[in-house]
């Protein structure tokens, strides 16, 4: 059974690695062996990715997967680091408010002590029901969950330019008021603008990063303090997986293996 006091001292702890001056930078994960890597790679936290999580349980993204798959998942990298865990739940898994709720109990009782829950097409009135349902599950158990409302204005070219960056302070607002913690918007890079969201979200803001991304430290000093790869690295993971099928069958080669983790490396990182 989850320790709800350990759980709300380790939450509490992973706020505060939300900072401009050393913004928190997650490579996300989205399975033990790579939930490893990063830890042992020195990261203060681990984040899954909904994509690659959907993926490597032969889910496409997208609220497809079932709840159950996701919990289990979530809870075998939460016992497999030592640092807390942060989880991409889509939408909430789940068709209303009170189905929200009840995955966010899930989510605690894996151990993570955060979450990324996304606006997508829902109207912004459905989305304060569904953020107000997981802030009153948690509250409920007494952990002060991290609850990182994403929202897609930019990301999915909602409304008119002119227009984008009003909306999203809207919503920002509004979704801080009915319980998220923090806000997370993908999409945007442009330095004026991530500025003006800092500046106009009175929560920390988070931004996702891409191979074109300002650094970590240039972000920071933007306001932003938290940053993500999002399903980058599991892209980039897979892509390795076609190069190496694409160049053994077509050329009988084998570079596309060239800079490989050693067996015996990766082998350790999973006996513990």
């Amino acid at each position: 059974m989850t320790n709800h006091v350990d759980l709300a001292a380790k939450a509490a702890a992973f706020a505060d690695l939300h900072t401009p001056a050393a913004p928190l930078a997650l490579a996300n994960a989205w399975d033990v062996a790579s939930a490893r890597i990063v830890a042992a790679a020195g990261a203060p936290a681990v984040a899954t990715t909904s994509a690659g999580v959907a993926w490597s349980l032969g889910s496409p993204d997208g609220d497809a997967l079932a709840r159950d798959r996701a919990l289990d998942l979530i809870a075998r990298v939460v016992a497999a680091v030592p640092v807390p865990v942060t989880a991409d739940i889509e939408g909430g898994f789940g068709a209303d408010a009170a189905a929200v709720g009840e995955t966010v109990t899930g989510v605690l009782a894996a151990g993570a002590v955060g979450i990324n829950i996304e606006d997508g097409h829902r109207d912004p009135a459905e989305q304060i029901e569904r953020l107000a349902a997981a802030r009153a599950a948690a509250d409920a158990a007494g952990v002060p969950l991290y609850i990182n409302a994403r929202i897609d204005t930019y990301l999915r070219g909602f409304g008119e330019d002119a227009t984008r960056l009003d909306d999203t302070l809207a919503r920002a607002a509004a979704y801080l008021r009915a319980g998220a913690t923090g806000v997370f918007v993908p999409g945007v890079l442009d330095p004026d603008t991530v500025a003006e969201l800092a500046k106009g979200i009175d929560a920390p803001l988070n931004v996702l990063l891409g191979p074109d991304a300002p650094t970590v430290a240039a972000l920071g000093t933007l306001g932003v303090s938290r940053v993500s790869l999002g399903s980058w690295v599991a892209e980039a993971a897979y892509a390795v997986v076609r190069r190496a099928a694409e160049e053994l069958i077509s050329e009988g080669t084998y570079g596309a293996l060239a800079h490989s983790l050693p067996y015996g490396e990766l082998n350790d990182l999973l006996k513990g």
